[in-house]
């Protein structure tokens, strides 16, 4: 494998609202994620930050100030700002205590607001002048992100989410609570904040409304109160921007996999898609006048910025192209049809230099790579690791089980009873047709998964030991009460909403999800991979997992990193892809050479 690699990140430059040649973006440095400036008019770089754990949170002002957030291994930290043409940095929010970053935002005449979550799982929202001592406006108990702030920075929005609802808080810069969504109890369904207009006056802000089988696009101002846009609906996951000159709004809507654009003109009650490449588009921005940046991506390419107003954007160098057949399978089940993206060694589908007994193509062995979340979902976009493994022969499955994004809210929904069990039989069920489709080698499947795909690959090696042939498991939950005691409130508080209780009060549907419980049933070699700085799937949890492997005579390889869960430093990543190939290629029908080099790798898979 080449030793070089690069990061690629899903995100668009941001651009300065007052100067559209000036933006901001994370970017690979080295291997690491970084902060860097682009001048459109002179197509030059300038790199912001250089910090050994990498950095990724950034933004940039009006006056063209570079903001970033400097963190610690937890994720605590503290935001700083400078002239986009380099210079001292400055504290941006000096007095506040070092914490996670929940949003930032800046007005024009420099008013700043950022939400900040406190150790005890608490947010705090702040506001203030830029790099001046803010004021706390509004303290919670839960989990909360900024939503927004006026032009004016009259208003602003705090998203919060408590007991699994999720509500919109409105308040002045003095702390004064203007409004509460949603504005009844009751069966309302969730609403997501997307932010106030940017064109002054407007005080609009923007939000989805989540309903039983849908979504919807809903307003609220000050005078007119909240509006819900009923024929506005989407059947799957929507995001949302306001133009920035107009009072329409940009859609982004995820569907099976794959992305679509909706430009919408609430007042005419008009929609339209707008063309773009099939594939997933990682973002979207409306630009002045009509125009739109995206970040276009496939299986087979990686993601590349595009702009339908002339503007120069960052383009990165030559890419790789993703050897094979890059197709998809829909699996029939009781449950509903379960989607897959399919990604074969051969452009037919075969095993390069491969054949049975009887002297016919051989499918080849199969990586199924569980992804996290689970309210996540696997595009039809590039990803790193599916490179690697094609190019070394594997055939990679990605199931979008129950519990994914992307199908709508039924689907999200559908996690069925008991804890991960309803996404290991999704697995399955996948496993089951895509062998007696011929696609996939029946001696030859392994799990691949990070952090809750992790878990549900620890999962069905316990309660399916005669499917998988090998696993690799990568910061996974292993423990889960052990787990639940030392992870963050924010993910104790998921724990409670999913179980029905805490580990005290409900513990055997903690033992019959956590894979700890089947330990002992695993029959196939596995690798684990934990991080010593990791606050949401603990190492604690993960060393009483490997202990019980070791009690039970379970055969396995652990490995350790010295980062924390979502690390910004690709040395890691390559480090945990170079050790887990070879670990497949030690347990799994070796697979014929390629006709192509491995991958250059790229950045850590989302959770």
């Amino acid at each position: 494998m080449a030793d070089d690699f690069t990061v690629f990140l899903g995100a668009l430059p941001q651009v300065c609202p007052r100067d559209a040649r000036r933006m901001v973006l994370t970017a690979d440095a080295d291997g690491r994620c970084e902060v860097f400036t682009w001048d459109a008019a002179t197509r030059s770089t300038r790199q912001v930050t250089d910090r050994p754990r990498g950095t990724v949170h950034c933004a940039i002002d009006a006056d063209a100030y570079v903001w970033w957030f400097d963190e610690d291994a937890e994720g605590r930290g503290h935001w700083w700002f400078q002239p986009f043409d380099g210079g001292c940095r400055v504290p941006g929010l000096p007095g506040v205590p070092a914490a996670l970053p929940r949003g930032l935002a800046v007005t024009a005449d420099g008013t700043v607001a950022a939400a900040l979550a406190s150790r005890d799982g608490g947010t705090r929202l702040f506001a203030g002048r830029r790099g001046r001592v803010p004021r706390e406006i509004l303290g919670i108990a839960g989990e909360g992100r900024l939503g927004g702030v006026t032009p004016e920075g009259d208003l602003v929005a705090l998203a919060t989410v408590s007991d699994g609802d999720t509500s919109v808080v409105v308040v002045t810069p003095a702390g004064r609570v203007v409004a509460r969504l949603p504005e009844t109890r009751g069966p309302a369904g969730r609403f997501w904040c997307r932010g106030f207009s940017p064109r002054p006056g407007r005080s609009a802000l923007l939000l989805v409304h989540e309903l039983e089988d849908g979504y919807r696009l809903a307003t609220w101002t000050p005078s007119g109160g909240l509006v819900t846009h009923s024929w506005c609906r989407f059947d799957t996951e929507i995001t949302a921007r306001w133009y920035p000159d107009t009072d329409e709004v940009l859609v982004r809507q995820e569907r099976h996999g794959r992305s679509l654009l909706h430009r919408v003109r609430l007042h005419d009650r008009t929609r339209r898609v707008l063309p773009t490449p099939a594939g997933s588009l990682l973002d979207a921005a409306p630009r002045p006048g009509g125009g739109l940046h995206y970040l276009w991506t496939d299986t087979a390419h990686p993601p590349v910025p595009h702009a339908t107003d002339g503007v120069a954007l960052p383009t990165p160098g030559p890419l790789p192209r993703v050897p094979g057949r890059h197709t998809e399978v829909w699996t029939r089940t009781p449950d509903g049809p379960v989607h897959t993206l399919l990604s074969l060694p051969r452009p037919d589908g075969g095993r390069p230099g491969g054949a049975d007994a009887d002297g016919d193509e051989a499918p080849p062995p199969a990586v199924f790579l569980v992804h996290g979340g689970p309210a996540d979902h696997d595009r039809d976009a590039y990803d790193a690791t599916v490179h690697s493994l094609v190019a070394s022969g594997y055939a990679v499955a990605r199931v979008n089980y129950r519990g994914s994004t992307g199908y709508g809210p039924r689907w999200r929904r559908t996690l069925g009873p008991g804890v991960g069990h309803p996404q290991v039989d999704d697995l399955a069920a996948v496993r089951a047709d895509l062998v007696g489709r011929g696609l996939v080698d029946d001696r030859a499947t392994a799990l691949w998964g990070v952090s809750w795909g992790a878990y549900l690959v620890l999962l069905a090696l316990g309660t399916r030991p005669g499917l998988w042939q090998a696993g690799v498991a990568v910061k996974p939950v292993a423990d889960w009460v052990t787990a639940h005691r030392l992870t963050t409130p924010a993910l104790r508080a998921l724990d409670v909403r999913w179980f029905g209780g805490t580990p005290e009060q409900v513990p055997r549907r903690y033992a019959h999800s956590s894979p700890l419980s089947f330990a002992a049933q695993v029959r196939a070699p596995l690798l684990v991979v934990g991080a010593d700085n990791d606050v949401k799937c603990p190492p604690e949890q993960i060393r009483s997992y490997l202990g019980a492997l070791t009690a039970a005579g379970v055969a396995h390889e652990q490995m350790w990193l010295d980062t924390g869960h979502d690390g910004y430093d690709g040395a890691a990543h390559v480090a945990v892809l170079r050790r887990s190939l070879t670990f497949l290629r030690a347990r799994l029908p070796a697979p014929a050479p390629p006709s192509r080099p491995p991958a250059r790798p790229g950045g850590p898979r989302p959770r």
